[in-house]
C-alpha cells in the first residue's frame, strides 16, 4: 500500500475551497460504452476539447460489443486527434463494472477519471478534478450534473429525479458548495486508491459506484463533491427504460446492503415497504375488510403525496406536465421497490457473502446466476 487514506470527514462544507491552480499529472479517462452512436461523437468531442495538456491525457474505452456505429465513430475521432492516445478494448461481459476494470488495468495515468458515453463534460472538467484532488486531499472527486432530455416524458423524468420525493435526495446532481459526501456522479481517483482497496465489484451490475465509494470510505477515504466539476448527460426518456433502470437499482441494492449493511439509509427502505404493503393488502382485500381499507388507505395516501409533489415540481412547467410527473414518480418508486423485493428473494442466502459471479447479466436482463459462498 502506498499511503494511509485520510480519515473520512463528517459530511459538511469544505472549509478551504479549491481553485484551478494545480500541478499537471498524467490522466487516464476511462469510458464504459455500449451502443452509444447517438452520443459518442459529442461525448468524445468534449473530452478532446479539454483545456488540460493533451500530452498528459489518454482515453481508454471499454466497449460492450456495440452493434451500432459506436466503434466507427471512435476510430474516426482517434484518427483526427493523434495527439491523444485513444484505446478501444472489448468488454464481452457488456456491463459497466467489467468495463471499468478492463480500462483501469490498461491505464497508465496518475489519476483515473470516469466519463460515461452519454455524458458531456465541461471544457475544464479534467483540470478542475485535478485541482480539487490536489487541494482537498480527497480520494474521489465528482461534481454536479445537468440532465438533457428527449421528449416530454424525458423532461418529466429529469424533473422527478431532481427531487427528494423522487429519489430521496438530489445532491448528487446539484452542488452549490464543496462538500464531503457518500458518493458522487462518475468520479476521479488517484491511482493508489485502486491499488489499495481493489477494483469495482463485477457482481454489481448496478450500484457499483455506491459499493466502491462505501468501500473507499470504509478504508478511511474521502469523497468530495465540487460545484466546479460540471457535466451534463442524457437521462432516460421512456416509461419502460425508466422502469428497467430503477428496477435494477433496487434489485442490486440488495447485494450492496448484504455486503455493507452500514451504508443503508432509512429512505432506501421506503419504496420496498410501500410496494410490500400494496401487494399484501391487495391479497387480503378480497377476503377481509381490514385488507380492503388498508389497500385504499395506502393507495390514497400515496396518490395524494404524488399529486402534491407533482404539482410543486411542475409548477413552472405547466399543467400538461402534471400527469407525466405523476407517472414518473410512480415508476421510480414502484420499480425500485419491486426490484428490491425481488432481490431479497433472489439473494436470500447471500447475507454476509460477497458471492462469486457465474454469469453476468446484460444491461437489459434482470437475471443472473450467482453462487454465494
Amino acid at each position: 500500500m502506498h499511503r494511509v487514506l485520510p480519515l473520512t470527514r463528517e459530511d459538511g462544507a469544505v472549509e478551504a475551497e479549491t481553485n484551478k491552480a494545480f500541478r499537471p499529472v498524467s490522466v487516464s479517462i476511462i469510458m464504459p460504452v455500449r451502443n452509444e452512436a447517438k452520443h459518442i461523437d459529442q461525448c468524445l468531442g468534449a473530452i478532446l476539447a479539454q483545456d488540460y495538456p493533451p500530452e498528459l491525457m489518454e482515453i481508454i474505452i471499454a466497449d460492450g460489443m456495440s452493434t451500432d456505429d459506436t466503434r466507427t465513430i471512435i476510430g474516426q475521432l482517434a484518427a483526427d486527434h493523434p495527439a491523444i492516445r485513444i484505446v478501444v478494448l472489448d468488454n464481452p461481459l457488456r456491463i459497466a463494472p467489467s468495463a471499468l476494470n478492463l480500462a483501469i488495468a490498461q491505464s497508465t495515468g496518475d489519476v483515473i477519471l470516469r466519463v460515461d458515453g452519454h455524458t458531456f463534460i465541461a471544457p475544464d472538467y479534467v483540470s478542475q478534478c485535478i485541482a480539487a484532488l490536489q487541494t482537498s486531499g480527497a480520494d474521489n472527486v465528482g461534481g454536479g450534473t445537468e440532465p438533457m432530455c428527449h421528449g416530454r416524458f424525458g423532461e418529466a423524468i429529469s424533473l422527478a429525479t431532481g427531487t427528494s420525493f423522487g429519489v430521496g435526495h438530489g445532491r448528487w446532481r446539484h452542488a452549490s458548495q464543496e462538500r464531503w459526501v457518500d458518493t458522487v456522479y462518475l468520479g476521479a481517483w488517484p491511482r493508489h486508491v485502486f491499488e489499495q482497496i481493489g477494483l469495482f465489484d463485477e457482481e454489481q451490475v448496478r450500484n457499483q459506484d455506491d459499493e466502491f465509494n462505501y468501500r473507499l470510505r470504509e478504508h478511511g477515504g474521502s469523497v468530495l463533491m465540487s460545484p466546479r466539476v460540471k457535466s451534463s448527460y442524457y437521462n432516460r426518456s421512456t416509461p419502460l427504460s425508466l422502469w428497467r433502470q430503477y428496477f435494477q437499482y433496487g434489485y442490486w441494492k440488495v447485494r450492496v446492503m448484504q455486503k455493507h449493511p452500514g451504508q443503508m439509509r432509512v429512505r432506501q427502505f421506503i419504496p420496498p415497504l410501500f410496494v410490500a404493503t400494496l401487494l399484501l393488502t391487495a391479497v387480503l382485500a378480497p377476503f377481509t375488510s381490514f385488507g380492503l381499507w388498508m389497500l385504499v388507505l395506502t393507495a390514497s395516501c400515496y396518490t395524494a403525496a404524488n399529486l402534491g409533489a407533482s404539482v410543486w415540481t411542475g409548477r413552472k412547467a405547466g399543467i400538461a406536465m402534471l400527469p407525466l410527473l405523476m407517472m414518473a414518480f410512480a415508476i421510480l418508486h414502484v420499480s425500485y421497490g419491486l426490484g428490491f423485493l425481488v432481490g431479497l428473494v433472489r439473494f436470500w442466502n447471500c447475507w454476509g457473502q460477497h458471492g462469486r459471479i457465474m454469469r453476468l447479466m446484460s444491461s437489459h436482463d434482470a437475471s443472473a446466476s450467482i453462487e454465494c459462498r
